[in-house]
């Protein structure tokens, strides 16, 4: 037989990422960390009640949870230049891609984002969910593609964000665009499966070198 496990319900997340754990109408405490994102806290939530199912009060399992710092290359930051940062994440399909940068949102205010993707998975390569792809970069004041290797016209796919988006198949290009276009405050998210050519030390040396210039 199936077993159902309760689980506990959050209230919304504070910028840094912390978020009021409540079960059947009482508090259960905050948990207290720097993971963003509503994926993240979905997560979180399945932990606690996987751990309550096998005698891990709600209490204990958020004190273990306030201690883990999360995983590589998830809202990873890489680096800081020029006042710009730039950050790793390995979300490469539209929904990974949309609640990420929800989470980078809800942290940065008001300040710019760049998302910077490589639709690089073999789904993504044929096309399967390009047309979500505009949509889930909602959050995003500029867009950066970079289009080697794909099956499908990005341009035409990536005209509804207007000049919001910047399609290009040469990484030194995108490359280029981008460090023209960031600024101070800016956050420079980058989102791929796989070590896009570099570009994040790229993009963190360029940033320095046109500040020193």
């Amino acid at each position: 037989m199936p077993v159902t496990v309760p689980v506990p319900v959050p209230c919304a997340a504070d910028k840094d990422g912390s978020f009021e754990v409540g079960w059947q109408g009482a508090s259960q405490g905050r948990l207290q960390w720097q993971l963003l994102g509503e994926h993240n806290r979905m997560n979180a939530l399945a932990a606690l009640a996987a751990a309550r199912h096998v005698g891990v009060s709600a209490q204990q399992g958020i004190q273990a949870l306030s201690r883990f710092s999360g995983v590589r290359r998830r809202m990873q930051v890489r680096g800081r230049a020029a006042g710009v940062t730039v950050y790793d994440d390995f979300a490469h399909h539209p929904t990974a891609i949309r609640t990420t940068l929800e989470g980078l949102r809800q942290r940065v205010g008001q300040a710019r984002i760049l998302a910077v993707l490589e639709p690089r998975s073999n789904t993504m390569k044929r096309g399967v969910m390009k047309d979500a792809l505009p949509g889930s970069l909602a959050e995003a004041d500029r867009v950066y593609v970079y289009t080697s290797n794909l099956g499908w016209d990005a341009a035409a796919v990536f005209a509804p964000l207007g000049a919001r988006a910047r399609c290009a198949d040469d990484l030194e290009t995108l490359i280029s665009a981008i460090v023209a276009d960031a600024r101070a405050g800016d956050h420079v998210l980058v989102m791929s499966n796989g070590g896009f050519g570099g570009i994040h030390a790229k993009l963190l040396g360029r940033l320095q070198n046109a500040a020193a210039a």
